[in-house]
């Protein structure tokens, strides 16, 4: 299905970036994983691609960081010779309160979760449009289209990512690029397990499903999106949460 492509995931050593990092691979792309914390997560995840005959291989960068994420995709450009799928999944969160929010935390989110995703399409889009052709895909949030108490800086940002889709799209599509977002609801990550059980049943009690999704569900509406069937969609925004938000 992917086969002679090569993907790059932001922030996939773990989580939704992980999963659709491995389900690329097993369509057959060649897959490059990024990261900024944990090596040893994104080995463990670049050798399960590996276990199944899959391949991969490791960048690490942040990209927050404009020339750091600049010399990082001149380096995988050199490597590689193309870019067919960009998956901009890299994501922290700083929750709090936005009257006891502290400036470091909004804009530490907005760095990473927004700034990161135009670093990364800025300079690959250069070797996509070449190319003409070339997948973007942008992990947003149902809270950047709802809201959520306590997390004006994510859901700022995740509003942003879906403007920046949108925008990017209209910009790209003359040259063959598709750029589309996809918007999960409550998944069942490393992200969520810490949230006490009282608070997982009332999110529960918002999806008419009943249940957080996997992070299987969010890589297949991925991998759809980075595939040839899914060539005449763009700047969309594909909703993978249970019915949360319609």
């Amino acid at each position: 299905m992917l086969k002679g492509k090569i993907a790059l995931v932001t922030g996939a050593s773990r989580g939704i970036g992980s999963e659709i990092a491995k389900k690329l691979a097993a369509q057959g792309a060649a897959v490059i994983i990024n990261f900024n914390g944990s090596r040893d997560r994104a080995e463990e995840v670049k050798k399960e691609i590996e276990s199944f005959g899959g391949a991969a291989s490791l960048y690490q960068w942040d990209v927050s960081n404009y020339k750091a994420c600049e010399a990082s995709m001149q380096s995988i450009i050199k490597e590689y010779g193309q870019l067919d799928i960009l998956v901009n999944n890299a994501g922290i969160t700083r929750d709090g309160l936005l009257m006891k929010m502290s400036e470091e935390d909004f804009d530490s989110v907005i760095s990473t979760n927004l700034k990161g995703a135009f670093h990364t399409i800025r300079f690959a889009s250069r070797q996509m449009i070449r190319q003409k052709s070339g997948r973007i895909i942008n992990i947003s949030s149902v809270v950047g289209v709802a809201g959520n108490a306590g997390q004006a800086n994510y859901a700022a940002a995740k509003a942003g990512l879906i403007g920046l889709t949108k925008t990017t799209a209209k910009e790209l599509a003359s040259r063959g690029i598709t750029v589309n977002a996809i918007a999960p609801g409550f998944i069942s990550t490393d992200m969520t397990a810490g949230l006490s059980d009282k608070v997982k049943e009332a999110a529960a009690a918002q999806i008419p499903l009943g249940m957080f999704g996997r992070p299987e569900d969010v890589a297949a509406a991925a991998v759809f999106l980075a595939s040839d069937d899914a060539g005449y969609i763009t700047g969309q925004v594909l909703h993978v949460d249970g019915g949360m938000v319609m």
